[in-house]
């Protein structure tokens, strides 16, 4: 008789389990498939770089908004990188469970970049809003960037951008110089050019 009584106790423990199905909370993640960019060449300032694309992947169990921002480490010896020379391509992007992204990374150093040694870490993170429309982070994943400036002027930078911006948007610079340069020819033809063609009219 006390096993039968222990046996339907227990079978009353159990049956919630069995009756209400158990709610499993989904996980957000998120991973970089590069931990460390070190870039070799000496940087200048005013030009545009590319710099290794940064891949993030979906390490949760549901679909996700994803960005990329720059952080600092605390009492870093090294300068720091400010936010406002990088840009990302995708600036955000919707990721499901176990899918990547490839982010590309462009720093654009100032006319006047103080030189030294720089250091940024490059941080994904899910993008969570709430009611507010203010954004959230919760969870990261980051790639440490390491890179020298060297020491240059303002004109230096200011020739180092456009040659910078010339070379990244060829072809369209080379257009735009040959239609601005048609278009000055045109101006000065006609300046110093005059034509009078006259018809008369015979009788």
């Amino acid at each position: 008789m006390t096993k039968k009584l222990i046996c339907f106790f227990f079978l009353l423990l159990a049956l919630p389990f069995f009756v209400f199905p158990t709610k499993v909370q989904a996980r957000i993640g998120v991973g970089v498939g590069t931990g460390k960019i070190v870039v070799d060449e000496k940087l200048k300032s005013g030009i545009i770089y590319d710099l290794p694309s940064i891949s993030v992947v979906n390490t949760g169990d549901e679909e996700t908004d994803y960005a990329l921002d720059i952080t600092y480490q605390q009492d870093q010896p090294e300068l720091q990188a400010l936010k406002s020379w990088f840009s990302f391509s995708p600036s955000e992007f919707h990721l499901s469970p176990g899918s990547m992204q490839s982010v590309k990374v462009t720093l654009s150093l100032p006319l006047k970049t103080v030189p030294g040694d720089y250091f940024a870490y490059i941080e994904a993170h899910p993008v969570k809003k709430d009611e507010n429309g203010s954004t959230s982070v919760s969870i990261a994943a980051a790639s440490k960037l390491y890179f020298t400036v060297l020491p240059s002027s303002f004109l230096q930078g200011i020739y180092y951008r456009v040659t910078s911006f010339w070379v990244k948007y060829t072809p369209w610079t080379n257009i735009v110089a040959a239609v601005a340069a048609t278009m000055v020819l045109v101006s000065l033809f006609k300046r110093f050019f005059n034509f009078n063609v006259q018809v008369k009219k015979k009788d």
